[in-house]
């Protein structure tokens, strides 16, 4: 995938950030494909948001590269996730008869180093992936930031992509508390005021929208949160219903301090170019059909489909180039299809008909199955 990548997508031009997801067949953080039956290599329950319950399935870790100014994603690295045995449920500890202990922080205990974490089996599992990946590159692309869902929004996951020498950009429960940093005189004092995301200062707003009835402020600010390391950029997004006063928020947050809100905002949106992945390696390339057992054989069929996935978009860029923008995968396939039939058919004729007729037949059999009519003629299918 990163030959490929780097000797036919790769525009040097361009700037890059790596997202991660997780894919399953079950594919997605939460694009779910069930999947009956005990002998398939990695089977297990996971949870899928989209049924709001777990599911039977295979689940996959996948990091792509995604193109901040086409805003396209690739594919890289994909593997699949093997949850222990540990994991299972274990039984509850018996409870104690004895007083329970008193409540705040023990006398005489010390502060942490928060720089100093221990990692998940799911963090040390990415971390060992972004290594590898950053090792197969070997410093071919510059990258600065790694793109993550809610899930990572903790101090954990800040500290596992600043040791790659990467920024995080994620989003921060709606809950969290937040405080500026304290601007007075006691040396001993961190944390100043605590802030409401749903009645911020004037002074953090950085721009102001109305779509339909709803008002939307864009506020950035940084902020310290009692349980990372360091500060965090921070921007919050308020939306308020201008009729009825109703009012949500998220919270997006970088440990890049110097990214402003927009490329932030910009940043955190890109992460779902790689959902075009998993719905076209579903829907296309055969993410959701394949009838493997085997690890090895499990592995080889979903990394194809998630080839399938690049290959099928530099193939599309070629076809798009040339005055047909709405060129779609259904579209290619209908043609490659017909150079296939087209080129079996004529091996049965006595006699090769003129180049000028296999341009029309081709013309004709491309066209049966597409959504989007094009001519194809001089288009090779090597």
């Amino acid at each position: 995938m990163w030959i490929f990548f780097r000797t036919h997508c790769f525009c040097p031009q361009e700037k890059y950030a790596i997202s991660k997801r997780s894919a399953s067949r079950r594919a997605g953080d939460e694009v779910v494909t069930t999947k009956s039956g005990h002998k398939t290599y990695g089977v297990d329950w996971f949870f899928s948001s989209l049924a709001q319950r777990p599911v039977k399935g295979l689940a996959f870790f996948a990091l792509s590269l995604v193109g901040l100014e086409q805003r396209q994603s690739y594919p890289l690295r994909i593997e699949q996730v093997i949850r222990p045995v540990s994991e299972a449920k274990a039984a509850p500890p018996p409870s104690s008869s004895g007083t329970k202990g008193k409540r705040g922080r023990p006398k005489g205990s010390k502060n942490k180093d928060k720089t100093q974490v221990n990692l998940s089996r799911e963090l040390l599992h990415i971390r060992g992936m972004l290594s590898a990946l950053l090792s197969t590159m070997g410093g071919t692309i510059p990258l600065e930031y790694l793109l993550l869902d809610g899930k990572f929004g903790h101090n954990n996951a800040v500290q596992m992509t600043r040791q790659l020498g990467l920024h995080l950009v994620s989003k921060l429960r709606y809950d969290s508390a937040l405080y500026l940093p304290y601007q007075g005189t006691n040396s001993r004092r961190k944390y100043g005021d605590k802030l409401n995301p749903r009645k911020m200062p004037q002074q953090f707003l950085c721009h102001t929208t109305t779509e339909e009835d709803w008002r939307i402020d864009y506020y950035q600010v940084q902020v310290l949160h009692k349980e990372f390391a360091q500060p965090l950029n921070v921007v919050i997004v308020l939306k308020t219903h201008l009729k009825t006063q109703q009012q949500g928020h998220v919270i997006l947050f970088s440990s890049d301090l110097e990214l402003t809100y927009n490329q932030l905002l910009d940043l955190y949106s890109l992460r779902f170019q790689i959902e075009f992945d998993f719905r076209d390696a579903k829907q296309f390339w055969g993410l959701e059909d394949f009838m493997n057992i085997s690890q090895t054989a499990v592995t080889n069929a979903v990394n194809l489909a998630f080839f399938m996935v690049n290959l099928s978009r530099r193939l599309l860029r070629d076809f798009r180039q040339e005055q047909h923008p709405q060129f779609s995968i259904l579209d290619l396939k209908a043609c490659y299809r017909a150079f296939k039939y087209v080129d079996e058919v004529i091996k049965l004729l006595p006699q090769k008909p003129e180049p000028i007729l296999i341009s029309r037949i081709l013309n004709q059999v491309a066209n049966l199955g597409a959504i989007h009519s094009v001519p194809v003629t001089g288009i090779s299918p090597e």
